[in-house]
């Protein structure tokens, strides 16, 4: 089934997809597009989790669209609350009305002769491959895995006689009240459980092998209400998402250039914060430097608040094995639990698993370099969304939508059928994508593309330089590389068409 010709295809539509549909039918309004997602309903990350008390790890007006201004009284904002928020900016802009539903990329092929991408869809409901050809291809699919997260294969497992979930998995039918959970992790998606369930839950106890840095952050924003009264929603927004992204580049930067300073300064708050509850030289002290991972954020510190009441624990050890009614750690206690829940990371998968060639080629990721972390080296007319992983996620993907548009009419002017960031420097090293010593990260970093050691190949992690680079530096380059099409091209073109 060939459903016909874009100009633009988007792969995903959530927080990113969203965003690049609005930037191309604003920005090039005589574009065709449309947007392609595996799932039956819009949101991707916020529409996928289910679990208790799910909720962002950035404040909103930075999370939040620069196009449309987040209005609720809560910056630390749930789940539920965001998935309206990214349904409602689809529906008022007409987005949901180019998503295709239920279409899982498989393929996607470049032809330099027809200077055009052939995607491969499957209706995951009907398992029909449905084909579409476009000008350009941007995947704003995330850079995880959809299907599955990471549960490693804990000996005796099979033994034990309670539930074991993985938050990516969780579902209704999930009881928890008046249990004893243990909730194995102490990332974003643990500190977020924890207060959550020992609501309800008899005890939670978070089983994590080291310790994280955990802030807390007032889950509304006192500086941004304020400004709410006074000015417009619009201007009272731009403001707030400025000053957002001014303290956390200087606190991102005060942690790089000052690390012990830093990490006393976020250990002494943790430890106030916890009282005398917590033994923090045991459970809140991380082996590491600050940002060398990424922060968790608790709103309110209710995280420990549940530690204060006793409703919930910290135990830092191993799992040795699991047994019949729980836990068996390294030390030789035994954790009781009626509930497990592995919050023990994401799995990634760069480009959603989709597979590309160019011109008959596998395009094999690791070998492939990120240009500006929006394109890959050698892939003519490609771009993905990925967010910063020191700020919030949409920052950097509203900068990547805007670049490819800048990037497409630059092309329309200039009579270029394709554009492909070259690597032309011989002396440019290759370095890893991500710079954590994150083990979900470590895990995957096989399969990922590399980053260069300077400009346009470094990633800045920097939202004020991407801005200038992203929004006014020279398209083309040096790196980038454009192709008009070629005389017997076009004769070969309009003969197809005639016929």
């Amino acid at each position: 089934m060939d459903t016909g010709a874009l100009d633009v295809v988007i792969v995903g539509a959530g927080l990113s997809g969203i965003s690049a549909a609005y930037h191309v039918q604003t920005r090039l309004p005589g574009k065709s597009y449309a947007i392609l997602e595996a799932r039956e309903d819009l949101g991707g990350t916020w529409d996928l989790f289910r679990y208790p008390g799910i909720r962002s790890d950035s404040d909103m007006y930075t999370l939040g669209y620069s196009f449309r201004p987040w209005t609720e009284p809560k910056a630390i904002a749930d789940g539920p609350s965001i998935l309206r928020y990214v349904r409602e900016t689809a529906e008022a802009y007409g987005i949901d009305r180019r998503i295709r539903y239920r279409r899982r990329v498989e393929r996607a092929r470049w032809s330099s002769e027809r200077g055009r991408w052939e995607i491969e869809a499957r209706d995951t409901a009907t398992g029909e491959l449905a084909r579409v050809t476009a000008r350009f291809l941007f995947v704003c699919a995330g850079y995880y895995d959809y299907d599955a997260g990471y549960t490693p294969d804990f000996p005796g497992r099979a033994e034990y006689r309670g539930r074991v979930v993985h938050p990516q998995r969780w579902t209704p039918d999930v009881d928890y009240a008046g249990k004893r959970v243990v909730v194995i992790g102490s990332g974003a998606t643990a500190v977020t459980l924890v207060p959550e369930l020992a609501k309800r839950a008899a005890h939670v106890t978070m089983l994590q092998r080291s310790p994280t840095y955990i802030v807390s952050m007032p889950a509304e924003d006192p500086i941004a209400g304020w400004m709410r009264r006074r000015l417009s929603s619009t201007a009272a927004y731009g403001v707030t998402r400025w000053k957002n992204v001014i303290f956390g580049m200087g606190f991102y930067g005060f942690c790089r250039r000052a690390p012990g300073v830093a990490k006393r300064l976020l250990v002494h708050q943790m430890k106030r914060r916890a009282g005398r509850t917590v033994d923090a030289a045991t459970h809140l002290t991380p082996a590491y430097d600050p940002w060398d991972q990424r922060l968790c954020l608790v709103p309110d510190g209710d995280l420990f608040d549940a530690l204060r009441r006793g409703s919930a624990e910290i135990v830092t050890d191993h799992v040795a094995s699991f047994t019949e009614r729980g836990i068996r750690l390294r030390s030789g206690r035994e954790l009781d639990a009626d509930l497990v829940v592995t919050a023990t990371g994401l799995q990634l998968k760069f480009l959603g698993g989709m597979q590309l060639e160019v011109d008959g080629a596998r395009v094999e990721a690791p070998r492939h370099m990120v240009y500006k972390g929006a394109m890959l080296s050698d892939v003519p007319n490609f771009a993905f969304a990925i967010g910063y992983t020191n700020a919030s996620w949409t920052l950097k993907c509203d900068l990547t939508s805007e670049y490819v548009c800048r990037l497409l009419r630059y092309m329309d002017d200039n009579g270029y059928v394709s554009a492909a960031p070259r690597k032309n420097d011989p002396s440019l090293e290759e370095e890893p994508i991500i710079d954590f010593s994150s083990g979900y990260v470590r895990r995957a970093l096989g399969a990922m593309p590399k980053q260069g050691s300077r400009a346009p190949w470094k990633l800045h992690q920097n939202y004020a330089l991407d801005l200038a680079l992203f929004r006014h530096g020279r398209l083309a380059d040096g790196a980038m590389t454009f192709q008009r099409r070629r005389p017997a091209d076009a004769t070969r073109a309009a003969r197809r068409r005639s016929d």
